[in-house]
């Protein structure tokens, strides 16, 4: 669509504050709907795919005729058992809950546990498979840990009064919940207080998120007879041998052994009178969310009002069109391609993408900082990296997946244990480098280390993100920009760890190492003195991979779109600005324009990995000086990092 004057404020100089030059009017004119905790570009994309699927959901729902099998028969009665307004809410879970009350011994917590765990609800620690990170051409089963309610595993943790409100808050939650299930006041808030101090002990034993970022610290190799050694109490063959895992898996991978060890301790000590309001609450919690009435309700009004400042919960149809498209992604996404991305659009993407990599593969030979060693192993594997854009070359198969027009949590339940029972198969199999993982129908763009891949599906591909008709200045500047990010991923403090084969392994030299974390540093001290809250700054050290990403994708997308105007008379522009002012516009009026609830905001500081979407945008425009060319800003401009405060790493 261009650039949007609407959206401007002129008010404010591009070089004072180009977040509220571009957007501002938008800001001070648009609004958070009330449903949601956050709004903006990526928002609104979403609505709008939202529109699509809500006809294609629709259809497939309203016949009962599709043959057994077919994606519109899975599809459709997914659909219709989402949205039967006569379900039974949590009522079909009656044998789940009896079985969790008749838990007698602590013996019996491994079996329990495990149906709980292959039925989608994580208590007590998770379990998955994934690739191996030192050996990416397997997969091995895993344990991290879970078992907590709260995203910020520091809130219960925390003596400030915010923390001390948030544990007060959620504990009455918990005894709500229980008091709908039937429980007296006095049983209700006693079994809350259960489910909090236990908790709490996961929590301290849990690591917190700036060290979860390191790669090396999570991946611990154990036998079976290893972790029975080092987290002894808990009857683990009894627990792999109910979750279906072959006694030919003698390997796991174990990501935080000293919270294992602590679970498993727990599991010794603990009363089996603590165990089942524990788990009872993680199997209410994990299912609430999906059915209406007073249990639903209950979970938005902790989770969507209090925790992110929502007004009023979302219309039960999008919340069960969401649900379809995760459970359903490859069947939903067959459906949407066919409306929404045709291979012309997705061969302009890939086009783009090209460029990227070519501009970036430049950008890597100009480094006079890193050595030729390390640079050729960079650039093998840049060279490497796969592209998964739109939609796979191959779809998932579904068959094994039952779907009827039972109530919906009964088919949410199906669709957990046929993931999980896909999950275990794949420990015989290689890795299959071209399984998505995520919906094409979805906005889930990532680079993956395991696989050195980045994936954009169809539903980010979408105007006005992305136009396939559109022109260069605002493509490279919204999407391109994105694309860009994800690349760069490979190469941040995080993704850098790993090969041009997706092995945690040092390839680096010592030297290039250093000159490289050297470089960061400006950029964790930059982010460290915004504080979007008066009481709260961005943590430089947690959001440095996303602003390393956002920096390096920017001006790579920037210098990818400067090839398109080779060749070509520099006019004055369109829209009243030059090309290059149009790409900068186009960035930030982009997928970073967004606005968000206070709630929501200091949630995202406390645990998020990224930066709140003004510093998105001034943060890295303010390190390059080609937006500083194109704005014409002086030194010492708001906008202007000094020149001894710069970052430049890619």
């Amino acid at each position: 669509k261009g650039v949007q004057r609407a959206w401007m404020d002129p008010s404010v100089k591009p070089c004072e504050d180009f977040f509220q030059f571009a957007n501002g009017t938008w800001l001070k004119t648009s609004s958070i709907p009330d449903d949601r905790s956050l709004w903006g570009a990526p928002l609104e994309l979403e609505a709008r795919n939202q529109q699509i699927l809500k006809a294609i959901l629709e259809e497939a729902s309203s016949r009962r005729d599709w043959p057994k099998g077919s994606l519109q028969q899975k599809v459709g009665d997914f659909f219709a058992s989402g949205m039967d307004a006569s379900g039974e809410g949590l009522k079909p879970l009656a044998s789940r809950f009896a079985r969790i009350k008749a838990l007698a011994s602590v013996k019996e917590l491994p079996s329990v546990l495990a149906s709980l765990h292959r039925e989608g609800s994580a208590p007590g620690f998770g379990f998955g498979v994934d690739v191996d990170d030192k050996q990416s051409t397997r997969y091995l089963p895993l344990l991290v840990q879970a078992g907590l309610s709260l995203r910020d595993r520091d809130g219960y943790l925390r003596e400030d009064e915010r923390s001390k409100a948030l544990r007060s808050r959620f504990e009455a939650h918990v005894a709500r919940m229980f008091l709908l299930q039937g429980d007296s006041e006095a049983q209700a808030k006693t079994h809350a207080m259960t489910v909090l101090a236990m908790e709490t002990r996961l929590a301290k034993a849990s690591m917190n998120a700036l060290e979860l970022r390191d790669p090396n610290a999570v991946y611990h190799l154990k036998t079976r007879a290893q972790l029975a050694q080092e987290a002894p109490g808990f009857a683990w063959e009894t627990y792999f041998k109910a979750m279906g895992l072959s006694s030919r898996q003698g390997t796991l991978l174990v990501r935080q052994p000293a919270f294992i060890k602590e679970f498993a301790a727990m599991a010794t000590t603990l009363p089996v009178a603590s165990w089942r309001p524990y788990l009872r609450w993680h199997l209410l919690q994990a299912n609430a969310s999906v059915v209406d009435g007073a249990f639903g309700d209950e979970s938005f009004t902790f989770r969507g009002a209090f925790l992110q400042g929502m007004k009023q919960q979302r219309p039960r149809w999008k919340r069960v069109a969401d649900t379809t498209e995760q459970v359903l992604g490859d069947a939903v996404g067959q459906l949407f391609v066919a409306k929404a991305f045709s291979p012309e659009a997705k061969r302009k993407a890939l086009a783009l993408v090209e460029n990227l990599r070519e501009t970036l593969k430049e950008q890597i030979q100009g480094k006079d900082w890193m050595s030729a060693t390390t640079k050729a192993k960079a650039l093998e594997k840049l060279a490497a990296m796969r592209f998964k854009i739109g939609y796979p070359e191959r779809w998932g198969d579904l068959s094994k997946l039952e779907i009827s027009r039972q109530p919906f949590v009964l088919n949410m339940l199906a669709a957990a244990r046929f993931q999980h029972q896909f999950a275990m198969e794949r420990l015989d199999q290689p890795v299959d480098r071209q399984e998505w993982g995520v919906p094409p129908s979805g906005m889930m763009a990532h680079y993956s280390p395991q696989l050195n891949e980045i994936c954009f599906p169809a539903g980010i591909l979408q105007p006005p993100v992305f136009d396939p008709a559109g022109d260069d200045a605002i493509n490279y500047g919204a999407i391109g920009m994105i694309i860009g990010h994800e690349l760069t991923h490979g190469f941040d403090d995080q993704g850098r760890k790993f090969d041009k084969e997706g092995n945690l392994k040092d390839w680096w030299t010592p030297e290039d190492v250093s000159t490289f974390e050297a470089r960061t540093r400006p950029l964790v001290a930059q982010y460290a003195s915004y504080r979007p809250l008066p009481d709260v700054a961005i943590n430089g050290e947690l959001t440095l991979g996303e602003n390393i990403s956002d920096l390096g994708g920017l001006k790579l997308a920037f210098e990818a779109f400067k090839k398109t105007l080779r060749g070509k008379p520099h006019t004055p522009g369109v829209d009243g600005f030059t090309p290059e002012q149009r790409f900068f516009l186009a960035f930030a009026q982009g997928y970073m324009r967004r606005q968000l609830r206070p709630e929501y905001l200091r949630r995202l500081l406390k645990s998020g990995p990224h930066s709140p979407p003004q510093f998105r945008i001034n943060g890295p425009l303010s390190n390059l000086p080609e937006f500083q060319e194109a704005f014409e800003c002086e030194p010492g401009s708001p906008m202007v990092q000094p020149s001894e405060r710069r970052c430049s790493i890619w």
